[in-house]
C-alpha cells in the first residue's frame, strides 16, 4: 500500500512515473498480450488503476468477472475455481480515440480498450495483466493510430508492472 502510495505521488508530484526495465511478455500474438509478474493480486490491481489515471484517463467501468464467474457458478452447478481474482478496466482515451476516429469514424469498434488484470486459482502469487490488441486495418492513418492506441494500452500496462 505503501508504494502505491509513493507513486502515486511522484506521478502526481514530477509529471512522470518511474519505470524499470520494460516487461516482457509473458504471451502475445495477433489477438493479445500477456504479462505475467510475482505478486499480490491486490498490489498489481491498484498500480494498474494508477497507471491509467497517470494518463489522464479516467475508467469507466471495473468488471469484477471473477465475482461474477463465482456468483454464477454456483447457480449454473459449477465448481471448478478459475480465478482468485479477475477484474476488467475499461476507459478510453480522448485523444487517442480522436485521432483513431478521425482517420477512420468505423474505428468506434475499438474503443472503450480494456486491460484485464487476474491471479489464477491454481496459481496463487502469480498475477496476469493482458489486453486484446487493436486490429491495425484501414488506411494509413487508421493503422498509424490503432497502432498508437496499443502503444497507449500497452504503456499502461508497462507502468503497472514496473513496480514489482
Amino acid at each position: 500500500m505503501q508504494r502505491i502510495l509513493i507513486s502515486t505521488l511522484l506521478t502526481a508530484l514530477l509529471g512522470f512515473t518511474t519505470v524499470s526495465q520494460a516487461a516482457e511478455p509473458f504471451y502475445k500474438d495477433d489477438i493479445r498480450v500477456t504479462y505475467k509478474v510475482e505478486a499480490n493480486f491486490k498490489d498489481v490491481r491498484d498500480q494498474l488503476e494508477t497507471a491509467i489515471g497517470s494518463k489522464g484517463i479516467k475508467i469507466n467501468n471495473v468488471s469484477y468477472i471473477g465475482k461474477m464467474l463465482i456468483r454464477t457458478g454456483k447457480d449454473l452447478g459449477f465448481k471448478k475455481e478459475i480465478y482468485t481474482d479477475a477484474q476488467a478496466f475499461e476507459f478510453c482515451s480522448a485523444t487517442a480515440s480522436r485521432f483513431t476516429m478521425e482517420a477512420d469514424p468505423h474505428n468506434i469498434v475499438f474503443c472503450p480498450y480494456i486491460i484485464s488484470v487476474y491471479e489464477l486459482a491454481n496459481e496463487k502469487g502469480s498475477v496476469y495483466v493482458t489486453y486484446r490488441r487493436p486490429n491495425i486495418i484501414g488506411s494509413d492513418a487508421s493503422k498509424k493510430s490503432l497502432r498508437d492506441v496499443e502503444k497507449l494500452i500497452d504503456s499502461i500496462a508497462q507502468e503497472a508492472l514496473s513496480w514489482f
